[in-house]
């Protein structure tokens, strides 16, 4: 693989780790009707999980593996933005938080969202594959 193409796709893993940060932090701003704009930010997420699966899958025709690591990659990018987000708010509303727990935050969120992101995506390619014979063909 060469150096330009190893580049680009941690190029669009970190731009699209950071688009899932800056919709879980925007979304998370309006302080009226809570309830939808947290439903909006999961709309949008699975959106852009979907189509990050989908451009790896059939655009790049990468591996399963490559796949999940790409796209399992971005998700905890995004969960390590949101705990940047979550620790600098922390300093900002109250002085009497426990920051410990953000230190640690700063580590468990990209592991609990990513993990689970990266083994998905897995299942997801390796099924895309097998049925993509069946699709080509019709």
């Amino acid at each position: 693989m060469s150096e330009v193409v190893r580049q680009s796709w941690w190029r669009w893993v970190v731009f699209i780790g950071i688009a899932y940060a800056v919709i879980g932090v925007c979304f998370a701003l309006p302080a009226n009707h809570v309830i939808s704009w947290r439903l909006a930010a999961w709309v949008a997420s699975g959106a852009l999980y979907a189509t990050h699966l989908a451009h790896e899958n059939f655009r790049l025709r990468n591996s399963p593996l490559a796949t999940a690591a790409h796209v399992g990659s971005a998700v905890a990018i995004g969960g390590f933005g949101l705990a940047v987000a979550a620790t600098i708010h922390s300093f900002l509303v109250a002085p009497n938080y426990d920051r410990s727990r953000f230190i640690v935050a700063l580590i468990v969120w990209p592991l609990l969202i990513g993990v689970p992101a990266l083994v998905v995506a897995f299942v997801i390619s390796v099924v895309m594959r097998y049925l993509r014979p069946t699709i080509s063909r019709v």
